[in-house]
């Protein structure tokens, strides 16, 4: 069976299939813990049929959590003051969650 569908999870979209694994912004589940996602839109390639909610469909995206603590790539943010020698440099790195898609 070949769907695919498109998930929401931490403000931003996905489009999966069954055992993709995917990074996401960090989940408060431990590893190997299950999790239902939302889903937006369900595809069938076989039937050809789509599924688009409005804005949610009433289906979820059953996931198992693989890594639920991984950092991400460190990310720099500058402040600057043209004249007046005002420089500032913060940084961090996101706590990411690795996921694999289990069932749509």
């Amino acid at each position: 069976m070949r769907k695919l569908a498109v998930i929401k999870t931490g403000g931003k979209q996905y489009l999966v299939k069954e055992g993709d694994e995917i990074i996401v912004d960090h989940l408060s589940s431990k590893k190997e813990e299950l999790v239902e996602l939302p889903a937006l839109a369900v595809i069938d390639l076989e039937k050809e049929d789509i599924e688009i909610g409005n804005p949610l469909l009433e289906k979820r995206v059953k996931t198992k959590v693989v890594e639920d603590t991984l950092k991400g790539d460190k990310i720099r943010v500058a402040r600057f003051k043209a004249k007046v020698r005002y420089r500032r440099v913060k940084g961090f790195r996101p706590t990411l969650t690795k996921i694999k898609i289990e069932k749509i």
